[in-house]
């Protein structure tokens, strides 16, 4: 009589394909992608409402009530207002320069008007990230005036670099400073009380410095 054949179960190991780590490698964990958002979240928010109204009007019960979480929460990434504050505008900085930087083969006078033209641009599309921005809302906080101070001073290094060699003296560095303080006046008050077309302003801000720099080029 025949002996019954026994069969095993043959259990089948899917081999991982040699690139399968390196997917997973690349893909970013969901944990540190929730993080990034929520603090990317915060930051909005708090440009916003430091817009809006000052410094000392929002607090942080208002911030963490608008973002929707606890105070706990919103001290673990950020552990002060004054935090959450400073870190929100280096934000806005850091998007307007990026945005504003020109194309480098424009001409001097083009790469000031294509820079002014996204300068307006930003502040018209972030109005409130721009306002608490420019207008800082801790006094002589030296980390609040060393952002505004590095983002004025790459605008004007931009606008230095771009002009032909031996033009630059310590009156035509000056008067561009100055006039990148006159822009941010003018910008606070287009957006205060918006009576004014932004290629109207965008001409004037323009001719005013060529003209600037042409005169303090030349002053004796």
């Amino acid at each position: 009589m025949d002996r019954p054949v026994s069969r095993r179960k043959v259990v089948r190991r899917s081999v991982p394909s040699r690139d399968a780590p390196e997917r997973l490698a690349k893909k970013p964990p969901r944990a540190r992608l929730l993080v990034d958002e929520r603090r990317a979240q915060l930051l909005t928010l708090g440009l916003q409402l430091f817009g809006e109204r000052s410094y000392d009007e929002v607090s942080i019960d208002e911030l963490a009530r608008e973002a929707q979480i606890s105070k706990g929460l919103l001290y673990h990434y950020f552990p002060t207002k004054r935090d959450l504050y400073t870190a929100a505008l280096r934000h806005a900085a850091q998007q307007l320069l990026d945005e504003t930087m020109p194309p480098p083969e424009l001409l001097p006078e083009e790469r000031a008007r294509r820079g002014l033209e996204t300068y307006l641009s930003f502040a018209e599309r972030h109005g409130p990230a721009y306002v608490a921005l420019m207008r800082g809302g801790l006094g002589a906080d030296p980390e609040i005036v060393r952002i505004l101070e590095e983002t004025r001073a790459t605008f004007a290094q931009r606008i230095l670099d771009a002009l032909p060699d031996g033009i630059e003296t310590p009156l035509v560095r000056a008067a561009v400073r100055g006039w990148i303080g006159f822009v941010e006046a003018m910008a606070l008050d287009w957006l205060a009380h918006r009576n004014i077309e932004r290629p109207r302003l965008l001409a004037l801000l323009t001719a005013l410095l060529v003209d600037a720099i042409g005169r303090a080029a030349i002053a004796v």
